[in-house]
């Protein structure tokens, strides 16, 4: 018997290379390769796979009209696809164990099944288990077609039978292919399978949702290849202790990227949250120093939140900079702003900030907000319960405009605020009534701004 190839074959960007070496020569990332057995590629005999020579049209003779979408009876799901589910693509939800993706999916499985076909294909759990999930969250059983297989080809076969207008995959980590010699859930075999279905979803026409684990950092398991196959990634995050769920899109070729959905997990599956801000603002009866409200842009929407800081003397010769929800290292380079431009030191001072409720961000917007709740907290100085702040801060004290500034003001102003620290250039022209709009150009503007009225 002849002796089976190897290859060690990256995680994170899936390179091959011919021998196991500390730092991957592609993506240079350190103790990523891991060792695969390579066997001969088989020729894949499946109806819905395997295909003649590609056709070959002009561009000018391809129908640009915007096909309709499907909708997933949630709302918030349609808002984070772009409206729904686009036919002939692949869609990856990953999240934590245990955040809800499965439930997520039934749930959109047994509805969208009352009006298209539908198929679910579990891997991980028995039909028998997969029915006692749908009877406790009482969802309609009658529509939707269900089958536990892990071998891609005979799901491709099923598909041709049943021809569904969407499929889930649960999950993508478990799937394997003819084609690889390689273990379930290996580097190869989560490719190749990925690939599998994404040309299958484009031959059928048909939307195929597959679930995908993530590793202990928090990042999708498999190679980085996986999120540049499918048309559309979304992240489903579940902060510890909480009953809420975001979801979030990471990637997608339909629609905005960053879109943002927000759920409850209750005794009866996913419930929508239509009104986020109202969660994620619910601010303590007795103000305190270190709390300020700032909104942000999410998607295509804002979504108003509570910012808090905590500013202590230091305990030895180290002081932390810890940020939860927002980028660390932008909190120490403004804090290093504050002490260039404004004079106020806190080299000895440990700094703690954190979005309220598990919100996490990458926006700019925030910057001007989680430093005046540092300041709040450093000086013990309680900001206005019906102050907004945001707005970007530049490295040279300047404080600069950030997108969608009108749409920002408008959504503080319905949420009873009514003084607004805002970057002069997104002072809107014509101010919601009852609003006041400070516009500061510089951080010492902004400081004036918010602790001279508060004397």
């Amino acid at each position: 018997m002849a002796k089976p190839k190897t290859a060690y074959v990256c995680g994170d960007c899936g390179a091959e290379h011919s021998k196991w070496q500390g730092q991957c020569g592609e993506c240079s990332e350190w103790n990523t390769l891991s060792r695969v057995n390579i066997g001969p590629i088989k020729e894949s005999r499946s109806v819905g796979y395997a295909g003649g020579l590609a056709e070959v049209r002009r561009l000018s003779d391809v129908s640009p009209e915007e096909r309709p979408r499907l909708a997933t009876t949630l709302s918030e799901f349609d808002r984070v696809l772009g409206g729904g589910f686009v036919p002939g693509s692949a869609v990856l939800i990953g999240g934590d164990p245990g955040a809800g993706k499965s439930t997520l999916l039934l749930q959109v499985a047994t509805q969208m099944a009352q009006r298209e076909p539908a198929l679910y294909v579990t891997g991980e759990e028995s039909l028998h288990q997969l029915a006692l999930r749908a009877r406790r969250l009482e969802l309609p059983m009658d529509a939707l077609d269900v089958a536990a297989e892990t071998r891609v080809e005979s799901i491709a076969d099923l598909i041709a039978q049943k021809s569904p207008k969407l499929v889930v995959i649960d999950s993508v980590q478990v799937m394997h292919t003819a084609s690889s010699d390689s273990v379930p859930g290996s580097v190869s075999q989560v490719r190749e399978t990925a690939a599998f279905f994404t040309r299958l979803a484009k031959q059928t026409d048909t939307v195929i949702v597959l679930v995908g684990h993530v590793t202990k950092e928090g990042n999708l398991a498999g190679p980085k290849v996986l999120e540049h196959m499918i048309d559309c990634s979304v992240m489903l995050d579940a902060p510890a202790g909480s009953r809420y769920r975001t979801l979030r899109g990471v990637k997608n070729r339909f629609g905005a990227v960053n879109e943002l959905g927000v759920f409850a997990m209750s005794d009866r599956g996913m419930r929508e949250v239509s009104n986020p801000s109202a969660i994620f603002l619910q601010r303590a009866e007795t103000p305190s120093p270190g709390s300020v409200a700032t909104v942000l842009w999410e998607g295509t929407r804002p979504l108003l939140v509570e910012l808090q800081a905590l500013v202590d003397a230091a305990q030895g010769g180290h002081p932390k900079r810890v940020a939860v929800g927002l980028d660390s290292q932008r909190l120490g380079m403004h804090l290093a702003v504050l002490h260039r431009h404004c004079g106020i030191a806190l080299s000895d001072q440990d700094v703690f900030a954190n979005l309220v409720g598990g919100v996490r961000t990458g926006e700019t917007g925030a910057d001007l907000a989680s430093l005046m709740a540092v300041l709040s907290s450093f000086r013990n100085r309680i900001l206005p319960q019906n102050l907004i702040v945001f707005g970007e801060i530049g490295l040279t004290g300047e404080i600069r405009p950030v997108p969608q500034g009108n749409e920002r003001i408008a959504e503080a102003a319905k949420h009873g605020f009514r003084v607004a620290i805002a970057p002069k250039a997104n002072v809107p022209k014509k101010l919601p009534v009852g609003m006041t709009v400070h516009g500061v150009t510089t951080l010492d503007g902004a400081l004036d701004a918010a602790f001279s009225s508060n004397d």
